[in-house]
């Protein structure tokens, strides 16, 4: 049996946009964890300093993932033609 010509058969068992949603997921979990260890230390800080430092340390984690680690590491771009 043969299937119609407009039948779509994935090439993957899940779409590419999950794998990559996943990954944010955890780039960003992880980073604030990370965030909330260092800002926890640094005591002598008023709670609007430390929500800036808390920002700043969550976002030169997640630009040092995909720029750093994930663009010139693994040589893997984050917006690639996939077909």
């Amino acid at each position: 049996m043969t299937l119609p010509p407009s039948a779509h058969v994935p090439r993957e068992s899940w779409p590419n946009w999950i794998w990559y949603s996943i990954e944010f997921g955890i780039v960003l979990a992880a980073s604030m964890l990370v965030s909330r260890e260092i800002t926890d230390s640094v005591e002598e800080l008023a709670p609007d300093v430390q929500n800036y430092l808390f920002m700043g340390i969550v976002g030169l984690i997640f630009l040092a993932w995909y720029i750093g680690i994930r663009g010139f590491v693994l040589k893997k771009k984050i917006l690639r033609n996939t077909y």
